[in-house]
């Protein structure tokens, strides 16, 4: 298994741990909150498979459809790119891109 893979199977896993049992800390509907972790899944897999985007570095949280980017970005592009991923997955409705460019 590469290092992408392992990368991707260890997020997957990560986000049905934390997303699990969670439903009764929220308002939500238990299939809202599957809904939020499967998008946040889905963007993070997708930043893993992207060579622009160094997924270890953007954080991504998902609330009813909205996603969340945070961290640091090593360029406007990278930045750019995360965002515009994270608009083509499915599910999405809307993304707030807090990327920040690292200081070099």
């Amino acid at each position: 298994m590469n290092t992408k893979s392992l990368i991707t199977a260890a997020l997957i896993g990560s986000a049905a741990i934390a997303f699990g049992g969670c439903t009764h800390l929220t308002d939500k509907p238990a299939s809202a909150v599957v809904s939020d972790a499967e998008i946040t899944t889905k963007v993070k897999a997708k930043f893993v498979e992207d060579p622009v985007v160094k997924a270890m570095n953007i954080k991504v949280d998902t609330y009813q459809g909205v996603v969340q980017l945070s961290g640091f970005a090593n360029s406007q592009t990278e930045a750019d790119k995360a965002a515009q991923i994270a608009r083509g997955t499915s599910g999405v409705k809307s993304v707030k891109n807090d990327i920040r460019l690292a200081s070099k």
